[in-house]
């Protein structure tokens, strides 16, 4: 039988992944296309946590702890996406927009700190010939601070915006659409960027840098133009009192349960985080490795990330207690940390790589497994559990942002110990501070599995499922 054109691109939409994600208020164009925020958030994302650390560390020399504490900045800016997202729930405009306006400042702002970052980081490294002497890490706090308040600014309200136009049945499919398209976007663009700067120059990084910022407006247009319908306000609606933050915020954090996982939340990212600044310049410093080779680490995490969400999928659709699972996540951070750390005295860049993967992996299982269980937390009192979700983000941001600074800091000040030869002429090595993190991240990683203890016990939630859950899987996930 020959197909026509109707039946043929029908057949040729139902065949692509998350096809049944689309639904009549958001069609698969203009939900492909909404996703594209996601793109630019992973590059963004990929540009702060993976390439510019190493760059700043290892090319421009400068110190670990100034880039720890400068990579932290955004990262601390994340706890304010709860505050974010309200505001975009209860803000009323003239036209009626909720997470458009958010969306287009947050883009600026992504944009523009991208647009003056290189340069920051040249005058950062040394290159200054007027003005103060502090001028370069002023300039290079402005630039992450202002790149950081716009990823979470745009991340947050491009969720929020699919969330508005999916219905119930799909909303779940469209969310773990966005959260592929992040790691697709971080996968990407570290390989494109890796290649982009395989011969590294400074003017080779002012240019890579600010056409990120230049394909960061353009994907964040293209992604939300005509997305959200005009709704004019009366002055009355707009007059009107708007709900109470705090109120909403106290009743959350009245639940015991809530304050133990977030908890577990905070510990384990501060366990899987303090690397986040030194993977790449242990790579550099330590194996050798050129900065093209080293940015595709970010595209192992990606990697292994994904395969924890299809893992993840698995066990969810068996039933499985998402806090054993998370255990799961916690015990694969273990084994990867040995592998980056065992990487450099058996000089073996594929060890090397296979922790990085690995990392991506246990990380994934256990963000994804603590994030349903917020997403299972009682919600009676609150507005929705999107206030639940916002703490759970909260926690493991800021724990992120502070393992980043402890991360940073505890390399240079090891470093400098042991290469003074206070610790022994064995341990006087480069590798001596990136292990010694190494070994307190392990730590961390059986601290939280004690804490996770009790929740496995007292079963937040319950044994019960219903039947669509098998099928969605770890649709639910906002990010």
């Amino acid at each position: 039988m020959i197909l026509g054109k109707k039946q043929l691109k029908q057949l040729t939409f139902a065949s692509l992944p998350f096809a049944d994600a689309a639904s009549k208020g958001l069609p698969l164009g203009q939900l492909l296309r909404l996703s594209l925020f996601q793109v630019s958030v992973g590059m963004a994302s990929v540009l702060l946590l993976g390439t510019l650390n190493r760059v700043m560390i290892v090319e421009l020399s400068v110190s670990a702890t100034i880039v720890a504490l400068m990579i932290a900045l955004p990262v601390l800016a994340a706890p304010f996406r709860t505050i974010l997202g309200f505001r975009s729930d209860t803000y009323r405009s003239a036209l009626g927009w909720k997470r458009v306006p958010y969306l287009w400042f947050g883009s600026l702002w992504q944009m523009g700190g991208l647009a003056i970052m290189p340069f920051s980081l040249i005058v950062l490294g040394g290159d200054q010939y007027l003005g103060p002497t502090w001028a370069g890490e002023v300039l290079a706090a402005m630039a992450f601070i202002m790149t950081g308040v716009g990823l979470h600014m745009t991340q947050t309200a491009g969720l929020a915006l699919a969330s508005d136009r999916a219905d119930d049945e799909t909303r779940p499919r469209v969310v773990a659409l966005l959260y592929v398209m992040l790691l697709l976007g971080m996968g990407i663009s570290s390989i494109i960027v890796g290649w982009l700067l395989r011969d590294f120059s400074d003017l080779r990084l002012i240019r890579v840098v600010q056409s990120c910022a230049i394909a960061t407006l353009v994907l964040n247009l293209i992604a939300l133009w005509k997305q959200e319908k005009l709704r004019p306000m009366t002055p009355e609606e707009r007059a009107a009192p708007r709900p109470s933050f705090q109120s909403a915020w106290r009743r959350l954090m009245a639940n015991s349960q809530i304050g133990r996982l977030m908890a577990v939340v905070a510990t384990g990212s501060f366990g899987f985080s303090m690397q986040d600044v030194l993977l790449e310049p242990y790579g550099g410093e330590i194996l050798g490795l050129s900065v093209a080779t080293t940015t595709l680490l970010t595209a192992m995490w990606a990697a292994g990330a994904l395969a924890g969400f299809g893992l993840a999928a698995r066990w969810l659709a068996q039933g499985m207690d998402v806090f054993r699972m998370a255990a799961r996540g916690l015990l694969i951070g273990v084994g990867a940390f040995s592998a980056v750390i065992f990487a450099n005295p058996l000089g073996s860049d594929a060890l090397f790589f296979a922790g990085a993967c690995t990392i991506g992996l246990g990380n994934g299982l256990f963000s994804v497994s603590t994030l349903t269980a917020a997403m299972g937390m009682p919600s009676e009192g609150l507005a929705g559990r999107g206030l639940t979700l916002g703490a759970w983000g909260a926690a493991q941001a800021s724990a992120a942002g502070l393992a980043t600074v402890v991360g940073g800091t505890l390399r240079d000040v090891v470093s400098h110990w042991a290469g003074s030869g206070s610790a022994g002429q064995g341990l006087a090595t480069p590798a001596i501070g990136y292990t010694f993190v190494y070994h307190i991240e392990i730590a961390f990683l059986f601290i939280t599995l004690m804490l996770l203890g009790p929740l496995v016990r007292t079963k937040i939630l319950g044994a019960t499922r219903d039947e669509g859950a098998a099928k969605i899987g770890l649709a639910d996930f906002p990010t």
